[in-house]
């Protein structure tokens, strides 16, 4: 077989799709494959903040923090559709952790990362508006400080039509079945969700697989024990909104960590989230009642109205594929990543990559590259994701200018259209002049263009690709909106190309 692929990437998350990008960006040619949706597991189940952690610093994890403190940046300057700034209130509660220890903390927070964007930290009074009514009356004092919000599964998709558009060759629902190595290069098998397999070669294997990390050594390297993952489970719940502004809340809890009470999508607050151990298998993975009551109890702890678990809308957990660094609580377990490469004889390598987080997924990938010695200078610093040349501005300026093409649209489908694809929403919307030009409107807000554009251009194959990663329209549209939805992706399978 001649001419094999310079990287075989195997998983589709964020580590996965962000090496994809740079790889085939400095010309190497790249195959990833995904053995289910882009971002359908882990990296659509984060808090949806690109942050230092902050609580990272109690642990000494100061290089990590300031690596993410200063992606932060750079992600809102590459993709300021789906990254904005949040402001945080950390309130001091008497018996946690001082004031002194959350004043120098949030001192090193704001300087680490050579911050230059984003406003600093302030000391507020929480007995003013708006956190007099939202917060109990023993808390009197915190401190409010900036981070940012992602949309996590869109930074992955975004990720991977840059590698795309760039000439890697992406497969969702492609799953690696066998790797062997060879004298000069790796021959894999991978099969495609329709049965169908093929042989490829690649030189280099990259194993992103995150929590099946361990399962694809297994082929790699048949025999050995592979047990280098510590899978912690991490839940969200989401509610009707529990306050009327869009300040977020970081509340410290008595275990000592931390709870976000964060604005969403307009009508809800998301509340999360929980470190449990994990033994499962993360294709069946759900909140258990134990962390849904974890999550109320902590929030009921600062908000003036109690939530119970039966009062939220929805849920959704993912499983944090952590290096095993045999920490003894789950909550201190390296949040950094770590690769390990192996080319035993010479052979060629495969590189694992363990932990990591959304936020320093851009420098995780240039440390890739750079570890296997992949030709070519890093250039995804400067370069906008997809979508994020928003131009002179800002994204609000880009509104109105988007309102004012697209006038026959309510302002907030404009708006999440706009956030969704930033400049791309002209090659969505083309020349429309109505929405009849835009063809079916399958669900509110919903027209064919759209979902056209997302199957031939964001790997978008099933109802819930849309509506849970490629968008959050499955919070906002009924069962029966959704279901004609699912009925579009069914007729366009039996409809002849």
């Amino acid at each position: 077989m001649s001419n094999p692929y310079d990287l075989l990437i195997i998983g589709g998350g964020i580590n996965g799709a962000g090496i994809a990008r740079d790889a085939a960006g400095r010309g190497a040619k790249v195959l990833l494959v995904e053995k289910d949706d882009l971002a359908q597991h882990t990296s659509s189940a984060s808090t949806k903040l690109i942050h230092g952690g902050l609580r990272y610093l109690e642990h000494y994890e100061f290089r990590l923090v300031r690596e993410a403190l200063i992606e932060r940046e750079r992600l809102l300057q590459i993709a300021p559709h789906i990254v904005w700034p949040l402001r945080f209130v950390l309130p001091h509660d008497e018996g946690l952790r001082p004031k002194w220890i959350l004043r120098l903390g949030l001192f090193l927070y704001d300087h680490l990362g050579g911050r230059k964007i984003l406003p600093p930290t302030r000391t507020i009074d929480l007995h003013a508006p708006p956190h007099g009514d939202v917060l109990k009356d023993r808390l009197v004092s915190g401190f409010e400080y900036s981070d940012c919000w992602v949309e996590d599964s869109r930074l992955v998709v975004l990720n991977a039509v840059g590698a795309a558009e760039r000439g890697a060759d992406v497969r969702t629902r492609t799953e690696c079945t066998a790797l062997e190595r060879g004298g000069e290069v790796w021959t894999a098998t991978v099969r495609s969700s329709d049965g169908e397999e093929q042989t490829v070669q690649a030189k280099v294997v990259i194993n992103s697989a995150g929590p099946w990390v361990d399962a694809v050594l297994g082929l790699a390297q048949p025999g050995r024990n592979h047990a280098n993952l510590r899978l912690v489970k991490g839940s969200h719940l989401i509610f009707p909104k529990l306050f009327d502004h869009d300040i977020c809340y970081i509340f410290q809890n008595k275990d000592n960590r931390i709870v976000f009470a964060i604005p969403y999508e307009r009508e809800f607050t998301l509340v999360g989230t929980t470190d449990v151990a994990f033994t499962g298998d993360p294709d069946t993975i759900a909140i258990s009642d134990e962390e849904s009551r974890y999550i109320c109890d902590a929030v009921n702890e600062y908000l003036r109205v109690d939530v119970s678990p039966g009062q939220a809308v929805s849920s959704y957990s993912g499983v944090r594929p952590l290096y095993e660094d045999q920490a003894a609580d789950n909550s201190t377990v390296t949040r950094d990543y770590v690769f390990e490469l192996d080319n035993e004889g010479g052979g060629p390598p495969i590189l694992s990559i363990f932990g990591g987080k959304i936020t320093t997924y851009r420098k995780l990938a240039e440390h890739a590259l750079e570890k296997l010695e992949i030709s070519g200078a890093s250039w995804t610093a400067e370069k906008p994701l997809p979508g994020g040349e928003i131009a002179v501005g800002g994204f609000e300026a880009f509104v109105v200018r988007m309102m004012d093409r697209y006038p026959f649209l309510p302002q907030s489908t404009v708006v999440r259209l706009c956030r969704a694809y930033g400049s791309l929403v002209a090659e969505v919307l083309g020349e429309a002049a109505s929405t009849q030009a835009l063809g079916e409107e399958v669900a509110p807000g919903l027209f064919e263009a759209e979902l056209h554009y997302l199957v031939e251009r964001e790997f978008a194959r099933t109802a819930e690709d849309v509506l849970w990663r490629r968008s959050k329209l499955g919070l906002h549209l009924d069962s029966e909106a959704q279901n004609r939805v699912a009925a579009w992706f069914a007729r366009r399978e039996v409809e002849p190309a």
